[in-house]
């Protein structure tokens, strides 16, 4: 007996002493700031306190050429994080650098998700050129048209409900812009006129919606695409002429003059939803809003768009271990499956089961612009377009100065295609 009960007792003691299952630390870096960085840090939380045997640690950093030189250079050495927050815009560049991975249909099988699940157009923004995956999107981010009712009060522009209605053309939009002057609006439509990002996303719109490409098969602006880019900017420089946007507005400027009720209209993106909601229900905004799809002002129905993704860099001459990227997939799949909590932002949820979700498409007005998410244009794909990019510069040193009477369109686009094929060369 006693025997027995010394081996039932060292039995027990050697269990003890057996470690704990290990648990795996998931390295993560966002560009997430503002509401942005506040909703996913809250993320993050809730991921941490569901799976104590995954834990992520998250590091924000600074976003644009900063966030992305980070990538390139941890990437080369093997110190980078165990996954990242991506713009599918910088997936070419990131294709030609060599700091992403693939993602197999074995890694979206452990993350409980499939290609099905997504939207077309953000599933072939984060696929390279040999159909393969290398980003998983998160969701689909454009600019949308911002409106103060107050300013369209008893005109065509707005229905029965108040909503925003009868603008199907440049030549509606024009005639929207000058009622609002007429009614008192000091810049009908505010966008960030002095700033890259601002200009660019409206500049590609207008060229998007005339079936215009930016750079075709390595070229840019070729053939009759010079003509519609000269178009685009023709727009935009009368806009400037008329007294209709402001003239080199930063981006804070811009989101202030529709904020101040001095704007009749507002081309920003989703992510300012909730600058707009935070105000009116302080009671600080001062009239009835609203946000639309960009209207179809030339021949297409389509919208600039961009998608932040997750994505797995290269760790040097490592490979990450099995049972890590498995921790990694776990994440991302719930980061997936509770998208709507990121949709508060604005934002489209790039996963369908959640985007077609009745807690979504009761989400306003994210759910009135969403239709926007099967037209979205995405940047070329080329290693001078996306965030941060070249394509950007152009825009900030050349298109801006344009529409503000500084250089002819025909020169401004002129300088575009010669500006981009010079840095492609």
């Amino acid at each position: 007996m006693n025997t027995i009960k010394t081996l039932l007792t060292g039995t027990a003691l050697s269990l003890c002493a057996l470690p704990a299952l290990a648990q795996q630390e998931v390295v993560w870096w966002d560009f997430l700031a503002g509401g942005d960085g506040v909703r996913m840090k809250a993320l993050i939380e809730r991921f941490n306190e569901e799976h104590p045997d995954i834990q992520i640690t998250g590091t924000t950093l600074e976003w644009g050429v900063p966030f992305y030189t980070k990538v390139r250079t941890s990437a080369a050495v093997g110190q980078g994080p165990d996954v990242m927050t991506y713009h599918l815009s910088r997936l070419p560049l990131g294709l030609e650098e060599g700091v992403l991975t693939k993602i197999t249909d074995e890694d979206l099988e452990t993350a409980g998700l499939s290609k099905d699940d997504f939207y077309d157009r953000a599933i072939d923004a984060a696929s390279g050129p040999d159909g393969d995956l290398y980003a998983v999107p998160f969701d689909i981010h454009s600019i949308v048209l911002y409106y103060n009712k107050s300013f369209l009060e008893g005109s065509r522009f707005l229905d029965d409900q108040g909503n925003l209605t009868g603008i199907e053309s440049l030549e509606d939009f024009e005639e929207a812009l000058a009622l609002a002057k007429e009614n008192g609006s000091q810049a009908p439509v505010s966008y960030a006129t002095g700033d890259d990002g601002g200009t660019y996303r409206v500049f590609f719109t207008l060229l998007r919606q005339q079936d215009g490409e930016l750079i075709t098969d390595g070229e840019p602006l070729a053939g009759d695409n010079l003509e519609k880019a000269v178009r685009a900017i023709e727009i935009m420089t009368k806009w400037t002429e008329e007294g209709w946007q402001p003239e080199q507005a930063e981006y804070e400027a811009s989101v202030a003059l529709f904020t101040s009720g001095k704007s009749a209209f507002h081309m920003n993106g989703v992510w300012e939803v909730p600058t707009m909601t935070d105000m009116a229900e302080e009671g600080t905004l001062g009239f009835e809003w609203g946000a639309v799809q960009v209207p179809t002002l030339m021949d297409t129905q389509t919208t600039w768009a961009d998608s932040h993704a997750f994505a797995i860099p290269v760790q040097g001459d490592e490979e990450m271990s099995e049972e890590k990227r498995d921790a990694v997939m776990t994440v991302i799949g719930w980061m997936e499956e509770n998208a709507i909590s990121w949709a508060d932002a604005g934002h489209i949820p790039a996963y369908l089961p959640v985007a077609e979700s009745d807690e979504f498409q009761s989400m306003e007005p994210n759910a009135t612009y969403s239709s926007l998410a099967d037209t979205a244009s995405y940047d070329p794909r080329s290693e001078v377009a996306g965030v941060a990019s070249p394509v950007y510069d152009a825009a900030i040193n050349i298109i801006s100065p344009a529409i503000h009477g500084y250089l002819d369109p025909q020169q401004a686009a002129e300088q575009i295609k010669s500006s981009l094929t010079d840095v492609m060369d």
